[in-house]
């Protein structure tokens, strides 16, 4: 008999870790040794869930809300996450094209899964949010990366996407407000990108994650609500994470056409059956007391402001680097190429003898670039921007 281990299977040797999880990783591994680290790489939220949600969530453990729970929901969830769409966007979403999953990050996942079959080409518009392309190839289906880089804002022409397609072409990923970016499509833009994509008859997956994180009066776009043949193709994730600080919840949503509901709901079923029971009323919460929630958010969103134009102001104040304002989540993405560094060996060398943790561009499928989350203390970024000053001055001596 022989003792040779036996090889691992395709998805598995055919997917990377998360970058942005294992700096953050090595980041709070250097704090727990006693080292004095200025993170920037997490990407959610230093505030606390809102009470008012923590409550709710509380009040249904106690009632015994601990059971099995519909794989797509609970019913008043998916309810007012139906209403939600209507208020905010005037889009008619019945609650049986909602589904409620385990994050956002799932609700990505199922949505390629629903869509795309082995052999299918996914167009991903880089910079990237790290997952994307993984999720693609555990479906067996194909990332095609288009790059759009600083000079065009970080935002995917029309051009670049008519010229990525090919017959094999079966789904668009597009994200705004961008992670890493922080860039804000405008509708216009939108639109031309979508028309592109329903002339070739490609579903569109719309990660609204970051939605109500916008700054200098960016106004979200939710691209169901374009036209009815773009309602028909789009598939829409968002969820509490980011919005009510709710990352360790793993609470995403997606809205779609009921056929691909449909397919997401019967795919979560066997693959995790519900989200967690009482923590979907929590959630419910969130969108119940509005008042309450919209003042949690704003708190956020005038800390995350200030952070932002700060951080932005002292990133170009640095010789050698150049950094766009973002317009929404909570995220820069400066141009370090300057030094003539891989940012890999930029962002190690940082950490090493700064004690600085971003994530490199290359991560997120833009080489020479740093994301740095600006979701963490005003103290955190002054001091990590300041040592990011003194090495970069180190490097151009």
């Amino acid at each position: 008999m022989s003792n040779l281990p036996l090889p691992l299977s395709a998805w598995a040797l055919n997917v990377a870790p998360s970058p942005t999880l294992a700096v953050d990783a090595k980041a709070k591994a250097l704090q727990a040794a006693g080292e004095d680290v200025c993170g920037f790489a997490a990407g959610e939220p230093d505030f606390d869930t809102p009470e008012h949600i923590k409550d709710a969530c509380i009040a249904a453990l106690k009632a015994g809300k601990t059971k099995y729970a519909p794989t797509p929901g609970i019913e008043p969830l998916r309810q007012a996450i139906a209403e939600r769409y209507g208020s905010d966007y005037n889009l008619k979403v019945a609650p049986s094209q909602v589904i409620v999953s385990p994050g956002g990050k799932f609700s990505c996942y199922l949505g390629v899964l629903a869509t795309c079959s082995p052999g299918d080409e996914v167009i991903v518009p880089a910079p990237f949010w790290v997952s994307y392309p993984e999720m693609v190839k555990l479906a067996g289906a194909v990332p095609k990366i288009v790059l759009a880089d600083d000079r065009s804002g970080f935002r995917l022409t029309p051009a670049q996407l008519e010229a990525a397609i090919t017959p094999k072409t079966k789904l668009l990923i597009l994200n705004s407000p961008s992670n890493p970016t922080g860039a804000v499509y405008s509708r216009r833009e939108l639109e031309a990108i979508v028309a592109v994509a329903l002339k070739h008859n490609l579903y569109i997956l719309s990660d609204e994650m970051y939605e109500h994180l916008v700054y200098d009066g960016a106004t979200p776009s939710c691209v169901a609500t374009f036209s009815k043949e773009a309602e028909a193709r789009t598939i829409v994730v968002a969820g509490f994470s980011k919005t009510y600080a709710m990352t360790g919840w793993r609470i995403g949503t997606t809205v779609a056409p009921a056929p691909i509901a449909k397919a997401i709901s019967e795919l979560q079923s066997q693959m995790s059956s519900n989200v967690t029971t009482f923590a979907q009323y929590g959630a419910l919460a969130a969108l119940k007391e509005k008042e309450k929630t919209a003042a949690a958010l704003k708190t956020m969103l005038v800390a995350f402001d200030r952070r932002r134009k700060f951080l932005h102001a002292e990133l170009n104040k640095i010789p050698g680097i150049t950094c766009l304002l973002a317009e929404g989540a909570f995220y820069l993405f400066p141009n370090i190429s300057s030094f003539g560094l891989k940012d890999t060996e930029f962002c190690a060398r940082l950490l090493d003898s700064e004690k600085v943790a971003a994530v490199p561009g290359s991560a997120f499928g833009a080489e020479g670039y740093l994301r740095l989350s600006y979701a963490t203390s005003d103290e955190i970024i002054q001091k990590g921007v300041t040592r990011l000053a003194r090495f970069c001055a180190g490097l151009k001596k």
